[in-house]
């Protein structure tokens, strides 16, 4: 299985290729280049940072086109991590109104309370939805690591699991190939690595 990570300036790689290794994944590429992202079985877009600038270097490179490509027509399965998440959504306000992917239907807004510590660091609680692969075997709700000031909400059904922060947000999303987390799974510890590895073996 050829796993690719999508590169395109913004996102924690390092810290996802050890994780993969670890889990005895090594045909592992990091590339933005068409060939090599049409060669992928699963494809992982990760993100750190600021959303605007992020959707500006994908459009940049034509990856938005490349990704619709893979991930709706062919049918690959794509995991996004933290910002790579809310990418995979329809827009955000981070730095102004910015359209997304939009291979499923989400918006990204900034945390609402006041009285929140902003950005919401650290592990919290994830309740999963019902049968879902991406926690499955992973008992109870579960603790991730999570850094972010935007969150994701939807009012479709694309198999949200929850956590709360003073509001409720989406913590993942799983819908048919696509699935995303708010959290960094190669930060999770135990956790982590699960989740990890049942979007290798499960999607």
């Amino acid at each position: 299985m050829k796993l690719v990570i999508v590169d395109y300036g913004m996102g924690n790689i390092t810290s996802i290729i050890s994780a993969l290794n670890f889990l005895g994944v090594d045909d592992v590429v990091v590339s933005n280049k068409p060939y090599i992202l049409n060669s992928a079985d699963k494809l992982i877009l990760p993100g750190v940072g600021n959303y605007a600038t992020a959707i500006a270097e994908i459009r940049k490179l034509n990856l938005d086109k490349r990704l619709e490509e893979l991930v709706i027509n062919q049918k690959k399965p794509i995991l996004g991590i933290c910002l790579g998440m809310q990418l995979l959504g329809c827009s955000s306000t981070e730095s102004g109104f910015n359209h997304g992917l939009s291979l499923v239907q989400g918006v990204v807004d900034k945390f609402c309370s006041n009285e929140l510590k902003v950005p919401h660091v650290g592990f919290n609680q994830v309740i999963p939805t019902q049968q879902s692969r991406l926690y499955s075997g992973i008992e109870g709700n579960p603790d991730f690591y999570f850094t972010h000031s935007f969150k994701m909400l939807s009012e479709s059904s694309i198999g949200q699991s929850l956590c709360t922060y003073g509001e409720s947000f989406i913590a993942s999303f799983e819908l048919e190939n696509v699935a995303g987390v708010q959290f960094h799974p190669e930060l999770s510890q135990k956790n982590g690595l699960h989740l990890i590895k049942n979007f290798i073996e499960l999607f």
